[in-house]
C-alpha cells in the first residue's frame, strides 16, 4: 500500500515526497502514527531496575505503573540516543525522501540535541537529502497536536520547507494548560515543597500550570478543588484561543490515570465551545507520567496568532 505522500491528491497533484517523524512522547497511539504515516522514535524508562519502552503502554499498563510508583518504586526516564535517531532517520532517507523530525520540548528534555547530532551525520551520509529538526516546545498530546497538524499540512501538499516555517509559527501559538489533584510526585520532583504540598493536599488545592514560551513548565496559580480549576482552564482557553467561544479547531486532552476527570473536562469544554471541531482524550505516556504521577489532566489548543 502506498504511503499518503505517494498518493495523488483529488486535484491530480502528488503528495510531498518527504517523511515526518516524532518521539513516542506525543502520547497519542501507534495506530495514529501508522494512519498518519509518522515514524516514531521511542523513549525508555526504568521502573525499579527494569527498563521499558515508552510505547503507548504496550509494555506495561498505566494502572500498574502508577500503582508501583505510589508503592514507592523509583522511576527514571531515558531519552532517544543518537544511534536510535540515526536508525530512524536512515529508514526514511534511504528511500529517497527528505525528513522533518519534530522533537519533545527542549525545555524539559535534551533529546533535541541527540536529534540534531544524528541529523548532521545523516546529511553527510545522504548529501542529496534534506533533514529538518524542529523543537515542538511542548509535551504529551500537545506535542501530538502539533505533529497531527503537520501531517494534515503535509497531506494537503505543503512542501517540507514551507511546512517547517509554518510549524515555527504554530509553535508560538500553542497553548498547554494542566492541573493535578495529586501532589505526591510534584513534591518528590521538587516542584512543590513538602510543607506546601501538605497544606495543599489538606485544602484540596489543585495547582494550575502551563507550558511556557520556552517549553518549560510554569506554575500559574493555586485553585481550590477540581471543579474550580477546570473552570479556570476553560476561562484561560476562552481568553487565549482563536475566536473565543467560537473556537472551531481541534483540542487534545491528556490524563494520567484519571479518565473520569478528563471526560468531565471534555463535557464542559463542549458546552462552552459548541463549534469545537474535536476534543480527543489520550493517556499521558509513561515518560511524562513518571514525572507527574497519577491525577494530572491537561488541555491543549491553538491560541490566537
Amino acid at each position: 500500500m502506498q504511503s499518503l505522500w505517494e498518493q495523488k491528491r483529488e486535484d491530480g497533484g502528488i503528495m510531498a515526497a518527504y517523511g515526518l517523524s516524532c518521539c513516542s512522547t506525543v502520547d497519542l497511539s501507534r495506530q495514529w502514527a501508522e494512519d498518519r504515516d509518522v515514524k516514531l522514535a521511542y523513549f525508555h524508562f526504568f521502573l525499579g531496575e527494569k527498563e521499558y519502552l515508552d510505547d503507548f503502554y504496550e509494555s506495561i499498563r498505566p494502572e500498574e505503573l502508577y500503582q508501583r510508583m505510589l508503592a514507592g518504586e523509583m522511576t527514571r526516564t531515558s531519552q532517544v540516543n543518537v544511534e536510535e535517531y540515526k536508525a530512524l532517520f536512515r529508514s526514511v532517507l534511504s528511500k529517497g525522501r527528505d525528513l522533518l523530525h519534530i522533537t519533545l520540548s527542549s525545555g524539559i528534555s535534551g533529546s533535541i540535541n541527540s536529534a540534531r547530532i544524528a541529523a548532521e551525520e545523516m546529511r553527510e551520509e545522504f548529501p542529496e537529502r534534506k533533514v529538518y529538526v524542529l523543537d515542538s516546545l511542548n509535551a504529551s498530546s500537545g506535542y501530538g497536536l502539533l505533529v497531527d497538524r503537520a501531517a494534515d499540512l503535509r497531506d494537503a501538499g505543503m512542501g517540507i520547507e514551507e511546512l517547517y516555517e509554518e510549524l515555527q509559527r504554530l509553535v508560538a501559538r500553542q497553548q498547554s494548560w494542566f492541573f493535578t489533584s495529586d501532589l505526591t510526585f510534584f513534591i518528590r520532583g521538587g516542584r512543590v515543597s513538602k510543607a506546601a504540598g501538605w497544606i495543599g493536599s489538606l485544602l484540596n488545592i489543585c495547582p494550575l500550570l502551563r507550558v511556557a514560551e520556552d517549553g518549560s513548565l510554569k506554575a500559574v496559580e493555586k485553585v481550590r478543588g477540581k471543579k474550580r480549576v477546570m473552570d479556570r482552564i476553560l476561562q484561560k482557553m476562552e481568553e487565549l484561543c482563536k475566536d473565543g467561544r467560537d473556537y472551531s479547531d481541534k483540542c487534545f486532552i491528556s490524563h494520567s490515570d484519571c479518565r473520569e476527570d478528563a471526560e468531565l473536562l471534555r463535557v464542559e469544554l463542549r458546552k462552552r465551545f459548541p463549534k469545537l471541531k474535536t476534543a480527543e482524550i489520550f493517556p499521558i505516556g509513561s515518560t511524562i507520567g513518571c514525572h507527574t504521577g497519577p491525577g494530572t489532566v491537561a488541555l491543549f489548543f491553538f491560541g490566537r496568532e
